[in-house]
């Protein structure tokens, strides 16, 4: 027995009591109409089995405790009985048109998106989302920002460890959104539990799905694939906000869009791309390449010291702009700004001692941007 309690004692020392304090014995009820109709489902799949198991296990409990061969009974021999046959296959049929009504009405309602308020592309790059709101002119990326401390085990971790964003997809409630789901390299899925939606978005196809949000609040999730090295890192996070700090939101971001247009026609000084350029690669570049450009070899080479990094200008644009072919190295041109593009490649030829002395003007990407 001591020996029981010693183990016990060990198992329980040594797992973290923040891991028992997540355990949980069912599955969320979401914020979704499709959520909740699921956990309904669910539910009733689960009250149906316990009866079952009562009845069952029940019956046998008490017919092993009232026949048991120390009070005298015997066994009956028997082979078949044609009315228990009949009971054993008409009662597992009525249970499981009881099941089929529920479950078929949602699993219709969960592929009807027609007559969709709000449509959105959502693209899966390696690893990041990329929202598209369709009509709207508006496009943007989502990365990850979890502190490169934190993931490196130097400093404490924080709530929302590996599930936060720089740009959450804001989303209207009471709004039936469509969701159009594709990749541009591997195979993701995008995941929000409390919608309960998961859809794979892979390469030259596209997946829909819908959702209504019927509660304000921020919900999180993340990509449901082995995606890569970096999987782990591909967040997402929703917003949902009332419809009036929708609209106000969207004309914002329409307005930072124009801003972002004339910051690259703006004059740009060397320290200013490097201070920007330090920004963009911790959140884009650094997961590879390494926080100090040392990367890890062979898959991530090194950017400091190296011959791109120290070479012509213009095969250094055209590396980060179009990326490199069978590579891990995605184009960014797309991805990032011209002011963004610029600062970056500013900053990786003059950091860690790499001191070319040069630098990229956002004017010349917007013209490199203008030709493609």
């Amino acid at each position: 027995m001591l020996k029981k309690v010693t183990v016990f004692g060990l198992f329980f020392a040594l797992v973290p009591s923040v891991a028992w304090s997540e355990w949980q014995l069912n599955m969320n009820r979401g914020v979704t109409d499709t959520s909740a109709s699921v956990y309904d489902l669910h539910m009733l799949v689960l009250y149906i089995c316990i009866a079952i198991s009562v009845v069952v296990f029940g019956v046998m409990f008490w017919s092993i405790f009232h026949h048991r061969k120390s009070k005298g009974f015997e066994a009956h021999q028997f082979h078949d009985s044609t009315s228990l046959e009949i009971l054993w296959t008409v009662v597992p049929t009525i249970i499981l048109v009881i099941i089929l009504f529920p479950a078929t009405t949602s699993l219709i309602n969960s592929y009807d998106s027609e007559d969709s308020d709000i449509d959105i592309q959502v693209t899966g790059y390696q690893w990041k989302w990329r929202y598209k709101y369709i009509g709207e002119d508006l496009d943007y990326f989502s990365v990850h920002t979890t502190p490169a401390d934190e993931i490196r085990n130097k400093a404490t971790k924080n709530e929302n460890y590996l599930l936060e964003v720089d740009r959450p997809l804001v989303l209207p409630i009471n709004k039936k959104i469509r969701f159009l789901f594709t990749s541009n390299d591997v195979i993701h899925a995008w995941w929000v539990p409390a919608f309960a939606l998961k859809k794979d978005a892979i390469p030259g196809f596209i997946n829909e799905d819908w959702t209504r949000i019927n509660e304000v609040g921020i919900y999180r999730g993340q990509c449901a694939e082995l995606c890569g090295k970096d999987h782990g890192f591909m967040p997402i996070v929703v917003k949902a906000v009332t419809e009036e700090d929708y609209a106000i939101w969207l004309k914002q971001q329409k307005m930072l869009k124009q801003q972002e247009a004339l910051a690259s026609k703006q004059s740009w000084s060397k320290e200013q791309l490097m201070a920007k350029g330090e920004e963009i690669y911790n959140k884009n570049c650094a997961a590879c390449h390494q926080p100090n450009g040392m990367g890890m070899a062979p898959v991530f080479p090194a950017l400091k010291g190296s011959a791109v990094a120290l070479g012509p200008i213009e095969t250094h644009l055209d590396i980060i702009f179009n990326g490199k072919p069978g590579t891990a190295m995605s184009g960014y041109g797309e991805q990032l700004s011209s002011v963004e593009v610029a600062a970056v490649l500013t900053y990786e030829r003059n950091a860690w001692g790499n001191d070319v002395g040069d630098m990229l003007s956002p004017a010349d990407v917007d013209k490199l941007k203008g030709g493609k």
